[in-house]
């Protein structure tokens, strides 16, 4: 069985972080693992606390994990603090992690913020070089450039400055671009620029979106499909699981995780159906 872990925060609210990703590997029918970094008090509505877990134990959940089982794709979400991100970046290369993608979140879907101001350049520095993939939204992107992205044309352009800080593939998400009528990713291999465009779907229920389509990503990755075949599988679960999202809670309801996911393990016989 193709084998996915997930490093990242904890959302107890169940719509993103570790919960969300393991969900999402379930539908792509991928054995999830999960090392979590934080664990968050978060609802659809916003963070209310967070306690960073000892940098030691984020280790040694990595090395349970892939001592024993292995892992064929790495997702790397939530990482607060400087020194839970070099520990992750260290263990990449200790552990020989295969397909890393990387979601840089720094604000949750609320607007309370996910990551400290130094985190930040040290993901730059130590851990965006790592990944294999790295999936920031608008806003993450203008973060890690620090400057504002307000065509397709800049987000093209910012894919391509992103991926000198040594990623392989960058996904620049378009989904929080404003006076667009279609959520246009845009996907650069290091050679060629690449759109995936979808409707855009005008519905508050959109907690959870980026940790769901990195590690749908993942998913595909690790039972491996093509990079960019596995965005665009990504892209199309997201889609559809926001199409179909669930209006649970006061805020910022969660996407449908089972979204396109349809059992057929068991049929009921036709005779059965008629008593």
């Amino acid at each position: 069985m193709n084998r996915a872990l997930t490093i990242a925060g904890s959302d107890c609210s169940g719509g993103a972080g570790i919960q969300a990703d393991l969900k999402t590997f379930t539908a792509f029918g991928v054995y999830g693992m999960s090392a979590i970094t934080s664990v968050v008090a978060e609802n659809t509505v916003g963070v209310q606390k967070v306690h960073d877990l000892p940098v030691d134990l984020v280790v040694e959940q990595i090395t349970s994990c892939v001592s024993d089982i292995g892992t064929d794709a790495v997702k790397i979400g939530m990482l607060s603090n400087p020194a839970i991100v070099e520990a992750v970046a260290a263990a990449i290369d200790e552990h020989q992690l295969p397909n890393v993608v990387v979601d840089p979140v720094m604000v949750a879907k609320s607007g309370d913020p996910l990551l400290s101001e130094d985190a930040r350049t040290t993901i730059t520095e130590k851990l965006l070089p790592k990944a294999f993939v790295i999936t920031p939204n608008k806003h993450e992107a203008e973060t890690l450039l620090g400057r504002k992205l307000w065509t397709l044309e800049d987000m093209k352009t910012a894919a391509k400055e992103l991926a000198d800080l040594g990623c392989r593939w960058v996904v620049v998400k378009g989904g929080h671009m404003t006076g667009e009528s279609q959520a246009i990713d845009v996907v650069y291999d290091g050679q060629f620029v690449h759109t995936l465009p979808a409707p855009f779907i005008d519905t508050p229920n959109t907690h959870g979106t980026g940790c769901t389509f990195s590690s749908a990503i993942a998913a595909s990755l690790a039972k491996g499909v093509h990079p960019l075949e596995a965005i665009g599988q990504a892209k199309g679960y997201i889609t559809r699981a926001i199409k179909e999202s669930v209006p649970l809670g006061k805020g910022h309801g969660p996407t449908n995780h089972l979204a396109g996911v349809e059992s057929e393990w068991f049929v009921v016989p036709q005779d059965v159906r008629k008593r």
